[in-house]
Order: structure tokens, then sequence, then C-alpha cells
């Protein structure tokens, strides 16, 4: 299988590319391109090439939606992506897969397999006419201010309102879930770590391991704690050490790389 991937984020289309080697050794990458401009050209000239194609969202320069205006691809397309849900039905609706970001090997598993089955041979089918480009970049633009900006805290009988700039992790004791802020102030938030994980930016917020959260945007200091394991701090001591567990090390390289 002759793969073409279209990424902006050298770290991302590495990860794709080990991923696709790990499916299949003899899957062969023939390009890996970052800007519109040059996946146009690419495919003007070599998409008969192409068996598949694995195609970011946001590209250098623009969306990657103004290649279809130059360009006629004929060829099956796995979007990869950090927008939300909401986002990702409309590639559903259109029989179009995707990869969530940040990739794993079980979801770009699925994905192949999914591809094989609906496509035997890749044949030169896709149904990508039947897509309002137009409409999916509506939905990409509303999905990705459908992120929560504020959480709502109680500090005895007032409410306090936490803008997500301010907090610095999320963390789980039990069953209750504290917000830390840049000032070090811990507030109890009504959310379970798998309802916030789902409503915060994932270009800002990343899952360290099964009791934390983090904001890009605070961290201080990343520490290589072992061998396989990353340590990261913030502003102040925390009682806790907040360690990127081993299965997610890998992730968290390229979400902090510029995921």
């Amino acid at each position: 299988m002759r793969v073409l991937i279209l990424e902006d984020e050298k770290p991302a289309a590495e990860k794709l590319e080990l991923l696709l080697k790990k499916y299949d050794p003899q899957i062969d990458i023939l390009a890996q391109i970052s800007t519109v401009v040059k996946s146009i050209e690419y495919l003007q000239k070599n998409q008969d090439q192409v068996d598949l194609i694995f195609l970011d969202i946001q590209l250098t320069d623009g969306l990657s939606f103004d290649i279809f205006k130059s360009v006629k691809v004929e060829k099956p397309i796995i979007f990869t992506t950090a927008f939300n849900e909401y986002a990702i039905d409309a590639f559903k609706l259109n029989s179009i897969d995707y990869l969530l970001k940040p990739l794993s090997y079980d979801s770009l598993v699925h994905a192949m397999d999914k591809i094989k089955s609906m496509h035997k041979n890749l044949p030169v089918e896709q149904p990508q006419s039947n897509i309002s480009l137009d409409q999916i970049a509506k939905l990409l633009s509303g999905a990705a201010q459908n992120y929560k900006t504020r959480y709502l805290v109680k500090i005895g009988e007032h409410i306090k309102s936490i803008s997500t700039e301010d907090i610095c992790f999320f963390y789980a004791e039990g069953r209750i879930v504290f917000i830390l802020t840049k000032e070090n102030r811990k507030f109890i938030v009504d959310n379970t770590l798998e309802e916030l994980i789902n409503q915060l930016n994932p270009q800002k917020f990343f899952r360290a391991n099964r009791s934390f959260i983090i904001n890009f945007d605070n961290i201080t200091d990343v520490i290589v704690y072992s061998t396989s394991r990353l340590r990261v701090k913030f502003p102040f001591e925390f009682e806790k050490e907040i360690i990127v567990s081993r299965e997610k090390v890998a992730d968290f390289k390229v979400w902090y790389g510029g995921e």
C-alpha cells in the first residue's frame, strides 16, 4: 500500500509513519507534505501512484479543504484532527474515516481495518464529491469554539468563575476532582476527569495519567523522570509529583512539541 501523509506538524507525521509501519511494514510512505500548495502540486502530478491519503485538517498555509478546490481527489482519505466529536460527525456522515489527535495505535488499526473493509483493494472511489466543504469548515470552526473556557466553583455561599487560562491542572482524589490555579489555590469542580477531558481544548490540555489533566500554558518544566516517564512541573511545588504515565509519554511528546 502506498500512503501519502499531508501533515504540518513533523512530530505528528513521524509518529503516524511509525504507527503505519508497525501496522504493516510493507506500507510505502510516498511523501510527507506540510502545505496546501505543495499538496496540490503533488496530487496533480502523482495522484495515480497514491493508494491512501492521511490528511490533517489544518496545514501550514490554510485548511486542507482548499486542496479539493484545485484537485479532484479520487483516493480514500483518513482525516486526522484535534477537533471534538461535533466536527467528527461531519466526517462520519460522509463515510470518511478519521484519527483523533493525539494519535494512538489502536485508533490507527481501527481506521485501517475499516478502510480495507469498505474499499477492498483500495478502488478509485471516494465519497468526497458528496461533501459540502464550506459546511464542514463551518462545523469545524464552531466545534473549536465549543470548548469550555470557564468553570464555576463554590466557595462557602459564594460562586466563583475560573478561566481555563488560570488553571494549572485538574486532579482527582478518589471521587473528588479539584482545580489548581496559577495562584496555587484549590477548588472542587463538579465534573469527573473523563467529562473534563472531553470539554477542554486538546491543544491546551492533556491527561497525563489517571489522576491529572494538565494545562500546556502553565507548565514551567518537563524533567526526564526515568527511562520511560516524565515529570511535569508548574509555577509552584505541589504535594504530589505529576508524572506522565509510561503509556502516555509518546503522545505527550507529540502534544508538547506542537500538537
